[in-house]
C-alpha cells in the first residue's frame, strides 16, 4: 500500500546527502511507493482544530547539487495523510515544543514519529537522568555552589548546556583549572533560565563516543565517534570521525535497561551515547548516524526504520475502532 508520508524537516536545500539520516529514511519510503511532502516546522497552521501544513511534493535522488525536487506550494490538512516525520534538528526551544503541542491536534489514525508528546517530555539531556544507574555522575543546577562541591567530589569535569547540540557550549575542566566562574557565567548569559548540566570526565572519550541505533528499543548498529586530538567533544559536529565499533556486554545491558521505556512511549526512532561504560544522552528528537553506520558495515538500517513504520501504522490499523 503507498502511503502518505509527511517530513517536517530543516530546509531540504542544505542537508548533507552523504550524512543525513531523514534523507536516507524518505529514499527509501519513496523507494517503496510512498509518497513524499515536505514542510518546515513554521508550515504548520492550526486553524481552530484543523492543521495544516503548507509544503510542497517532494522527490528525491542521490545526487550533490540534484538531490531534491518540489512539486507547487500546496496546502494539506495533515489529518488526511497516513505518517508524519518530526525530523527538524534542535535546538529544543520553544517553537520545537510548540510545533510538538501542534502535532498532538491529529487524530490516531496519522501515525506521528517519533511520537509529539515523549518527545517534549524526552529532552535528550533530561531523559537519561531516568537511568541512574547505566549513567554517571550526573549533576543538573543553576546552583553555583552546588557545582562547585561536585567539581570537588569529582575534580574532572565536563559542563554543557542543558538543551544544547552537537557538541556546541560543552567544556572540559581539569583538577586545576581556574576557568570555572568564566565558563558559568558565559553559560547562564546566553541561556539565563536554563540550569547547565555537569558530569564527571570520562577519560574513555579517547576511545570514542559511540552512538547506538535503536529502532522499536532493539540495536540494530552503532558507530564510534572518535575525538580530533586534543578535542573533549566527539560529536559529528565538532569535527568527530566515524569509526567502525561492536556492541559490548555492557552496551547490550544499556539497551536492554533503555529499550522497553523507548518502545512503550511511541520513541520508535532513537540514537544514544555511550563513552565506555557509562549512558550518556538519549536522542529521539531528530537522531543521527544512520549513513555513518551503514557505510562502516555495509547495511542499510533506513530500511528497519521503515520496517517500524509501517508495522506501527498497520498495528495502529487494526485496533479496534479505527478509521
Amino acid at each position: 500500500m503507498s502511503l502518505a508520508i509527511a517530513i517536517q524537516m530543516d530546509p531540504i536545500e542544505s542537508i548533507d546527502i552523504d550524512a543525513d539520516s531523514t534523507f536516507v529514511i524518505a529514499l527509501e519510503a519513496q523507494r517503496r511507493g510512498h509518497r513524499l511532502f515536505y514542510y518546515q516546522p513554521q508550515q504548520l497552521t492550526l486553524r481552530h482544530d484543523r492543521l495544516v501544513a503548507r509544503g510542497r511534493d517532494l522527490t528525491l535522488e542521490r545526487i550533490r547539487g540534484g538531490h531534491f525536487r518540489l512539486g507547487e506550494p500546496r496546502t494539506v490538512a495533515l489529518a488526511e495523510l497516513d505518517v508524519v516525520l518530526l525530523r527538524q534538528d534542535p535546538p529544543f526551544d520553544l517553537a520545537y515544543i510548540t510545533s510538538t503541542h501542534l502535532l498532538e491536534h491529529l487524530p490516531r489514525r496519522v501515525l506521528v514519529l517519533n511520537d509529539p508528546a515523549e518527545v517534549r517530555n524526552a529532552p535528550e539531556k533530561l531523559l537519561v537522568t531516568h537511568f541512574p544507574r547505566l549513567m554517571p555522575p550526573t549533576l543538573i543546577t543553576s546552583d553555583r555552589h552546588e557545582i562547585e562541591a561536585f567539581r570537588t567530589e569529582y575534580r574532572d569535569i565536563i559542563v554543557k548546556p542543558l538543551f544544547g547540540c552537537g557538541g556546541a557550549g560543552v567544556f572540559h575542566l581539569k583538577p586545576g583549572d581556574e576557568n570555572l566562574t568564566s565558563i558559568l557565567e558565559l553559560s547562564f548569559r546566553l541561556y539565563p533560565r536554563e540550569p547547565v548540566m555537569v558530569q564527571q570526565y570520562l577519560p574513555a572519550i579517547r576511545d570514542g563516543d559511540k552512538r547506538i541505533i535503536l529502532v522499536e528499543g532493539e540495536p540494530v548498529g552503532a558507530v564510534s565517534r572518535m575525538p580530533q586530538s586534543g578535542e573533549a567533544r566527539a560529536n559529528f559536529h565538532s569535527g568527530g570521525q566515524p569509526a567502525l565499533t561492536r556492541l559490548t556486554d555492557r552496551d547490550r545491558e544499556i539497551c536492554a535497561g533503555i529499550g522497553p521505556t523507548l518502545r512503550d512511549k511511541g520513541l520508535v526512532f532513537a540514537g544514544i551515547d555511550v563513552i565506555g561504560d557509562w549512558l550518556t544522552e538519549i536522542n529521539v528528537t531528530s537522531p543521527t548516524g544512520l549513513q555513518q553506520v551503514n557505510r562502516l558495515d555495509g547495511v542499510q538500517l533506513e530500511a528497519t526504520v521503515v520496517d517500524a513504520i509501517e508495522a506501527r501504522l498497520a498495528a495502529r490499523r487494526r485496533e479496534p475502532g479505527a478509521a
